[in-house]
């Protein structure tokens, strides 16, 4: 995992992150084509896959446990010696650029596009990941080998292993695979820019002739550094996480408005976003919206019963413990947590956190949310924003 996504770009360099993460499964010094490295892994039955986000990129692969030393090989020569052939990169534009299309093309993407872009304007976290297509046809080797230079850092480095093998065999492995690089590498990157508070209209609504709409509604909320990140997460399981949330109860088995209702977090070093995400019907689209905004009202106005809280609690508890059963999310968990937060906070300190929310703490969140004002994208075949402009205000 490294520590470098999209928010540490400049407009100019838009996507670069995404494409880099891209380029380094073309090859390197011990594998040096796309084949050989896929076959490295895939040979032995494994799984090596890559996503970048907007603080992290994260370089992945399962494999048998006898094959460790196989996956230390094959990610360290991807990311350390990275052959970044300038005949590749031209190839891999047009690529990306397709990847861009698809997202543009899919109404449940291009609704989170547009929603990012409202929730952070004229800002790095509100830029698509993937970047623009202007940018990634500007992109060549040297701006792949300078990024990597510049991010790809001791600093900005986390190795997460989890499985049944033993940690001095591990270490050995690493230490002689990126041993003599983190020798010479040396620096810490700047930081990104600030989040800066949301400005301009709250309201997108992106004409496009489908026989559903697509809906986002949300509000900033607290980050992964703040104390009520933990009040967060239960007031989401409450508001929109599963089927006997307040969402889906109310939205899709009492009302029948819609298909597909849920609400998440998204959480970023210094903000974040509660949002609620709904498709329906297009004649149903303000109503749909307006009854979901309806229900974010209820919680700042009526506390949660002990009941229903309680529910909430267990069921955050029991989606955590359970996540973790599996290597993949336990690695995944440890990774990030000392990546993004510089340590790592063992599952019963979150748990005990959990349990700790109360009814009043729930209610006051949820009304620092509509206070703080929400902002909503909407796709779908709409000639007017009146309804939903009408819909979001609270």
């Amino acid at each position: 995992m490294v520590g470098v996504g999209s928010r540490y770009e400049s407009e100019a360099e838009s996507g670069i992150s995404h494409f880099v993460e891209h380029m380094v499964f073309k090859g390197g010094r011990r594998f040096p084509t796309a084949r050989d490295v896929s076959e490295a892994i895939e040979g032995v039955g494994g799984v090596l896959n890559a996503a970048t986000d907007r603080e992290a990129t994260v370089f992945w692969t399962r494999v048998p446990i006898a094959k460790l030393g196989l996956a230390v090989s094959v990610l360290s020569d991807m990311l350390l010696s990275p052959a970044l052939d300038p005949e590749e990169v031209v190839k891999e534009r047009q690529v990306v650029i397709e990847e861009l299309r698809m997202y543009q093309d899919n109404p449940q993407d291009y609704v989170q596009i547009a929603f990012d872009a409202l929730m952070w304007p004229d800002h790095p976290l509100g830029w698509d990941v993937a970047g623009r297509e202007e940018t990634v046809l500007s992109f060549t080797a040297e701006d792949c080998r300078r990024h990597l230079e510049t991010h790809m850092l001791p600093s900005t480095l986390v190795i997460s292993i989890a499985g049944g093998f033993e940690t001095e065999a591990a270490i050995a492995e690493i230490d002689e695979a990126i041993g003599p690089w983190a020798d010479r590498r040396r620096g810490v990157p700047g930081p990104p820019a600030p989040a800066t508070p949301p400005s301009g209209p709250p309201l997108r609504v992106i004409r496009r002739s489908a026989e559903q709409a697509n809906i986002l509604v949300g509000a900033r909320a607290p980050s992964y550094n703040d104390p009520d990140r933990h009040i967060a997460e239960i007031l989401n399981v409450i508001l929109g996480e599963g089927m006997s949330s307040r969402l889906f109860l109310e939205l899709r088995e009492h009302r029948g408005l819609v298909y597909d209702v849920h609400s998440f977090m998204s959480r970023m070093a210094d903000t974040g976003v509660l949002g609620i995400g709904l498709a329906c019907e297009p004649r149903q689209a303000a109503t749909a919206l307006q009854a979901a905004v309806v229900e974010l009202r209820k919680l700042a106005e009526e506390p949660v019963g002990d009941a229903e809280l309680t529910k909430a609690r267990e069921y955050a508890k029991g989606r955590l413990l359970l996540q973790l059963e599996g290597t993949s999310a336990l690695c995944e968990y440890a990774g990030q947590q000392l990546l993004l937060q510089g340590k790592i906070v063992e599952p019963d300190e979150l748990v005990a956190r959990l349990e700790s929310v109360d009814a009043v703490q729930v209610s006051e969140l949820a009304s620092r949310l509509l206070s703080a004002g929400l902002r909503a994208a909407v796709v779908g075949p709409f000639r007017s924003e009146t309804r939903f402009e009408k819909a979001i205000a609270v």
